[in-house]
């Protein structure tokens, strides 16, 4: 039943995304023909002339649609991913056309037009596409189009899924139940009984009733595996492995074929190569020095603040632990009053501390202190962007503490990061930061990079959490 609803559901989608192209390809040609917004050329085109091109643009852009896996199943798709998706797609097509249309020789056509379809086409579909997927969320909370599934042993990682299954209802999963060989029956987690053995799977099977099994083995039961997958397979069942070594592996493993034999990296580190470490620091090296001119004058009125409103230097240096565990001195504006070297080693700021200046609140909460670290990336000490950089005392304690905590340091500290944007920042999770630091490492890319530089101007500079 669930596969016959996902093809109608694509047939659906299909038909609707057809639709938003010739509505957006019909607008389009209104706003640059007829609204007045851009100037009007005498040998400007018909619209009937313009429908005609439509015969090749709804099926091309179809294609390009199914070319960026936009009709996989929405259950689990997020919708950030699908209109990213949705936008490569538009630009590769309308690059696409304006090339057909100079190898055609087709001058008369409107350039314009076509980047205006591609605008409002982006917009509709993206729009259409979360009304779709609010309907089915819907319909799913309520309990319609479920999928069925059962889950073959009990473990962290069948925990870890359960869990992510009850607070997501409109994912449409339903847990019959689990098979494990070590829990007593009629043992159960957040309502979702243990059925039987694993064996039970040749009872199970062949009545039909299922749409996934997923086997959620722990790692003491992996000789199981090859025939649980073989049992799975003869059913025809569609068949999920979940790993029981989520805290070991990364959540997208970079693996390697040997001749046939696969190979899972423990730990994938993009910034390892050295293309993109040239990369990365270019775009430290001019965007710091952007940053610095930019910024110069706020500098200076803090310069000067702390100049006339308290004794003491300006500038405040702190000893950090950065690239590949070396240490370094940070700079900061000078925010709290002077003191000892052993009185500023022992903790955090707390919240009302009376060591902060009365400016010294201020810059600290809207992150102004922080400016000078700028002349820290253009030493190479630190990046645009990265893992905060924690003071010794502390990267032993949370070494021995929190695990992976030291692959923080493979790639430069940062201005800001990952974890800032997502609010863990000042008195936060540390655990919940390390896990934001490792997505970063693990899955950087300069357009992560651009995105976590542009979202700190919304979400990084006014912390709560400084004090």
């Amino acid at each position: 039943m669930i596969k016959e609803n996902q093809k109608l559901l694509n047939r659906l989608q299909v038909v609707l995304d057809g639709l938003v192209i010739i509505a957006s390809y019909v607008l389009a040609w209104y706003i640059r023909f007829k609204t007045g917004v851009f100037e009007q050329d005498p040998w400007a085109l018909s619209l009937g002339f313009y429908m005609q091109l439509l015969i090749g643009i709804v099926p091309g852009y179809l294609l390009l649609y199914y070319v960026f896996h936009l009709y996989a199943p929405k259950r689990v798709l997020g919708r950030r991913l699908e209109a990213w998706r949705v936008m490569q797609a538009n630009v590769l097509g309308v690059m696409a056309l304006i090339l057909l249309l100079y190898l055609f020789r087709q001058i008369d056509i409107s350039r314009t037009m076509l980047f205006v379809f591609a605008c409002v086409d982006i917009f509709g579909e993206v729009l259409e596409r979360n009304i779709v997927r609010y309907i089915l969320r819907r319909i799913r909370k309520n309990g319609h189009n479920l999928k069925h599934i059962i889950l073959v042993g009990y473990s962290r990682a069948a925990e870890q899924y359960i869990d992510r299954i009850l607070v997501n209802p409109e994912w449409g999963y339903y847990v019959r139940g689990i098979l494990d060989d070590s829990m007593p029956h009629g043992a159960e987690y957040k309502g979702i009984k243990v059925l039987g053995t694993i064996d039970n799977l040749t009872i199970i099977l062949p009545q039909n009733r299922l749409d996934e099994i997923v086997i959620t083995l722990g790692l003491s039961e992996y000789n199981k595996l090859e025939r649980i997958v073989g049992m799975c397979e003869k059913s025809g069942v569609h068949t999920k492995f979940i790993p029981d070594y989520n805290n070991i592996i990364p959540t997208k493993p970079y693996t390697e074929d040997i001749q046939g034999l696969p190979v899972v990296n423990i730990r994938h580190v993009p910034l390892n190569n050295m293309l993109n470490r040239i990369v990365k620091r270019t775009m430290d090296i001019f965007g710091s020095l952007f940053a610095i001119i930019l910024f110069s004058p706020v500098m200076l009125g803090v310069v000067l603040i702390i100049k006339f409103t308290d004794p003491g230097p300006l500038i405040f240096k702190q000893e950090r632990i950065g690239l590949k565990n070396k240490p370094f001195y940070m700079y900061k504006f000078r925010s709290m009053i002077m003191q000892k070297e052993s009185d500023e080693e022992k903790g955090w700021t707390r919240k009302d501390d009376p060591r902060v200046t009365p400016i010294g609140h201020f810059i600290r909460r809207t992150s102004i202190d922080e400016l000078p670290q700028l002349f820290n990336i253009l030493k190479g000490d630190m990046s645009l962007v990265g893992p905060r950089p924690e003071r010794p005392q502390f990267v032993e304690k949370f070494k021995e503490e929190i695990p992976r905590y030291m692959i923080k340091h493979q790639v430069r500290p940062g201005l800001t990061g990952w974890a800032q944007i997502n609010g863990f920042r000042g008195d936060t999770s540390i655990r919940k930061r390390i896990e934001c630091d490792l997505y970063y490492i693990e899955n950087w890319t300069l357009g992560l990079d651009l995105k976590i530089i542009v979202l700190t101007f919304f979400k990084g500079f006014i912390n709560k959490n400084a004090y």
